[in-house]
Formats: structure tokens, sequence, C-alpha cells
């Protein structure tokens, strides 16, 4: 399993006029309900818990204060060793990667700003990976 990415909801920065700095969202709700839709359109998180901010200040809501959807692997392999001399010896082994080609989805778009907020469009591109070898041993 991946560590879990955190993000923080943000909105547009003209109301701050901050210049690298990260404008926050407000937050209106005390508790961002986690829906955790992860086909396009479906809101990962309840997108009416954050709004813009309208002053000049930055939001309510925490830094790093939601997470994205964790990651599930499952990664297998076999080895079988083949003796052909004394000290020599043959291994093939074959190797597999996110066997069951489980799809890892980005964080949700985070910007209050923009529509298709708190819905998730994108996903890491890391299909199944599988690896055949030999090793000679002597």
């Amino acid at each position: 399993m991946q560590p879990i990415a955190c993000y923080s909801p943000v909105a547009a920065t003209t109301s701050l006029n901050v210049p690298d700095n990260t404008q926050t969202a407000d937050l209106v709700k005390p508790k961002v309900k986690k829906i955790g839709g992860s086909a396009n359109g479906e809101f990962f998180y309840e997108p009416t818990a954050s709004a813009p901010v309208t002053a000049a200040r930055f939001g309510t809501s925490g830094r790093n204060s939601l997470y994205a959807s964790h990651w599930v692997n499952l990664d297998t392999s076999v080895f079988r060793n083949f003796p052909i001399k004394d000290r020599l010896q043959l291994q093939l082994r074959a190797e597999a990667f996110n066997v069951f080609n489980d799809p890892h989805f980005n964080a949700p778009n985070a910007n209050v700003s923009v529509a298709g907020f708190m819905t998730t469009t994108s996903a890491q591109q890391d299909q199944r990976n599988l690896r055949f070898g030999a090793r000679l041993d002597w």
C-alpha cells in the first residue's frame, strides 16, 4: 500500500494578491464528509463544505487537511532454481507488479473556484507490469 497523499482545498488567489502563496478556501461546515466517488463527475468529498474566499485574507481550511484515495497493489513473484553442476545454478524468475491492474486515482480537483471541484478526473499511468528473467550463479 502506498502512502496517502494529503492536500488542501484552495481558492483563486485574486482576493489575496500575495505571490508564491496558496490561497486556501474557507471551511463552512465543521466536518467535511468523504463521499468517496472515483468515477468522472462523482464527488470524492462533499463540495459544499468549502467556499471561495471573498476578502483579502487566507481561508479557514487547514493545510493538508484532506486525504486522497490510497493505492493498493498486489505484487507477486515466482522463482525456480535449477542446479546444473557442483557450483553452477540457473534461476528462472517471473515477477508481476499490480497483478489485478487496480487504478491509482490522483487527488481530486481541490480548487473551489473552478468547475469540477472535489471530483477526480485523472489516474496514474502505472498499469500492470510483468518481468521475466534468468540468473546464472557460479
